[in-house]
């Protein structure tokens, strides 16, 4: 997706400081996830990010993106706290809140995306792996592997479970 001419220099500075702090603080995958989503703020009509400062941008893609993959819960590999997460964006909580609600809106970020999840929390997200048969909501995770493709092929979980991976 081309950045329109007229926000290079900004998505560059987002960029720039997205790619910094996830090198520090997150890994490779919230990297790319978090590039991803400037990318596509970038190019939506009328673009949000014509305004507003590049640090409180480049906190709300990242608290956006950590939020739907669960970085505020200390049970995951990677977690920290939003203070711990915006500290070092030079951002207070409520701006970068505020601005991930605004990225989350105009990208539909959400829980039951695929797209916006790391894979590491994929499996473990039940919300990706739920199904409806039979006016029954099921977890698909349990589902035999010819079951789990037919619910793949619609497009419904992100993919076919193997033995091996699949939850006991």
């Amino acid at each position: 997706m081309p950045v329109p001419r007229e926000l290079l220099k900004k998505h560059d500075d987002i960029s720039k400081m997205i790619v910094d702090y996830c090198q520090k603080y997150l890994n490779k995958e919230y990297e790319e996830i978090c590039l991803r989503a400037l990318e596509q703020l970038c190019c939506k009509r009328p673009c949000p990010l014509r305004t507003g400062r590049v640090r409180t941008w480049a906190a709300g893609i990242i608290y956006a993106i950590g939020s739907i993959n669960f970085i505020f819960d200390k049970d995951q590999p990677i977690h920290m706290s939003s203070k711990e997460l915006t500290i070092p964006l030079g951002v207070g909580v409520p701006t970068a809140s505020s601005k991930s609600t605004i990225i989350k809106k105009a990208l539909k970020i959400n829980y039951y995306q695929v797209e916006w999840s790391l894979s590491s929390v994929i499996e473990n997200n039940l919300l990706l792996w739920m199904v409806s048969k039979n006016g029954r909501t099921y977890d698909a995770r349990t589902f035999s592997a010819e079951a789990q493709k037919r619910y793949f092929e619609k497009g419904l979980i992100p993919y076919v479970m193997t033995d091996k991976n699949k939850k006991s």
